[in-house]
């Protein structure tokens, strides 16, 4: 725990050790808060990652919570300092960010631009950081009588950063991107906004910023029932632990879980190898373009 780490990293290893031990010792959240004279509320923000604690607050804890070793009360005292080490505030800490993006999606947010690995399963739309603008905007447009004008638009910045941010690490991030074969013949916004869509899906791929495998609809083989997710594994061979992003329905969430997030891997690493192969999904997508481009030829050749 002694090599340098950001403080997202390092936020994340203190809160987690605390709520492990703190389960470990049969305490609840509110036994803690009353021992240490504090609020419920800090507690709560502390385990959830909200607040990062300081040094002199973490001493005393540990102490109650049996943590004795020096070693590892050391190396905590360390990541507690490094996690108050904050930068200027990050995009989706703005206000108006806030105010617009659940709890669950900052903290994604936050923890993807750290992760050394993510991997998308989608069943409907292509992940967020994958998609073009008009793709984004025809997404949304879908629910615009449900959302304002002003929301669409705050969305689709949000959207636009988060891709800008995590494509630039390319090289650094390992981006597995396994999609149902619907997901590929579904034309959101029109057959001009999806052919460009599936354009820049295949330049991705092509040049090695994301591996692509598609689920094929004839596919023999239990497909996970989890819907939609995002697992993002924080350090090389997991060995930070790996966190897990779904949205369900009109509410999403973070699962931290070891076992929920060691089921995910181990069903996405089974699906991934039974699904179509990195080369044979880019010809299926190079198929789809042109295809798509042949019927808007079609198209523009009909006799008015």
């Amino acid at each position: 725990m002694a090599e340098a780490v950001s403080p997202t990293v390092a936020r994340r290893r203190v809160r987690l050790a605390l709520r492990e031990a703190r389960e470990a010792a049969k305490l609840t959240q509110q036994q803690v808060a009353d021992q240490m004279e504090w609020s419920l509320s800090k507690v709560i923000r502390i385990e959830n990652g909200d607040v990062s604690i300081a040094p002199n607050d973490l001493r005393p804890l540990l102490a109650y919570l049996g943590i004795k070793d020096k070693a590892v009360v050391s190396a905590l005292l360390i990541d507690a300092r490094t996690a108050r080490t904050r930068q200027r505030q990050a995009w989706y800490q703005k206000p108006q960010m806030r105010e617009l993006l659940s709890d669950s999606y900052r903290k994604m947010i936050e923890y993807e631009a750290e992760a050394s690995a993510i991997r998308y399963f989608s069943i409907n739309f292509f992940p967020g950081p994958l998609q073009l603008p008009a793709y984004s905007e025809a997404l949304f447009r879908l629910w615009e009588e449900e959302i304002s004008e002003q929301t669409i638009q705050s969305m689709l910045e949000a959207r636009r950063l988060r891709r800008e941010a995590l494509l630039s690490r390319a090289g650094s991030v390992e981006l597995f991107v396994l999609l149902d074969e619907s997901v590929l013949m579904r034309t959101i916004g029109g057959q001009k906004i999806f052919t460009e869509q599936l354009r820049e899906v295949h330049r991705l791929a092509t040049s090695g910023v994301i591996k692509l495998r598609m689920i094929p609809f004839d596919l023999d083989f239990p497909i996970t029932n989890n819907a939609t997710f995002d697992l993002l594994s924080l350090a090389a061979h997991d060995a930070e632990g790996m966190l897990l992003y779904r949205e369900n329905g009109l509410t999403d969430e973070v699962v931290e879980t070891e076992a929920s997030t060691r089921r995910h891997r181990n069903r996405y690493d089974k699906l991934w190898q039974e699904t179509v192969h990195e080369s044979d999904t880019i010809d299926f997508v190079q198929a789809r373009i042109h295809k798509l481009e042949a019927a808007a030829t079609g198209r523009q050749r009909e006799p008015r």
